[in-house]
């Protein structure tokens, strides 16, 4: 691995050479996956693809209601099939759901053939960029704070499996950016 196996990202990010694989951000809700996405896309001239939308396209609804509906395994399970489907061998920059790659067969599959770089943020800073909208089926009705500091308690050690870490501040989303190609050597 590029770097230790601590949930918190110590310092810069670590680099990696980047061979043209799918690259897939992860983290948690919040974290500016689909917004870094579409400028790292953007800055290395490669499709964008979210799998939350595709997995909304390919059912016909909302992920709040496929929550509803039919539960979070439900969804999990179509999350798997949208991003198998996804990681298809080409260059392009994938955003995932905060809990994609904690199922082990998708996490296995990313890390596998595609590049996974772990967005990381401070749950403080998470909790007042999703106060915002209430779109977030894990937050419905709850303590945003509370809930993401459980989860970022449980999911970074996960995360961390990834080999480039990035912490996103509360800064412009272009810093974000410009730390990952740095990590890409870009």
């Amino acid at each position: 691995m590029l770097q230790s196996r601590s949930p918190e990202p110590p310092g810069p990010p670590a680099r990696a050479a980047w061979a043209g694989k799918p690259i897939v951000l992860i983290g948690l809700m919040g974290v500016g996956k689909t917004t870094v996405g579409r400028r790292l896309a953007t800055r290395l001239k490669l499709p964008f693809v979210d799998a939350d939308a595709e997995i909304e396209t390919a059912a016909g609804m909302s992920i709040a209601d496929i929550f509803a509906r039919f539960g979070e395994s439900y969804f999990r399970d179509g999350e798997r099939r949208v991003i198998a489907r996804l990681i298809d061998g080409t260059p392009k920059v994938i955003a995932t759901g905060g809990g994609a790659f904690l199922q082990d067969s998708t996490r296995a599959l990313i890390l596998a053939q595609a590049l996974a770089i772990w967005l990381h943020a401070d749950p403080r800073v998470l909790a007042d960029r999703v106060r915002k909208r209430d779109t977030r089926p894990l937050l419905r009705g709850k303590d945003p704070l509370q809930v993401l500091g459980e989860l970022a308690r449980v999911r970074d050690p996960v995360y961390a499996e990834a080999p480039i870490h990035v912490a996103s501040h509360r800064a412009p989303h272009e810093a974000t950016v410009a730390a990952i190609l740095q990590a890409l050597g870009r």
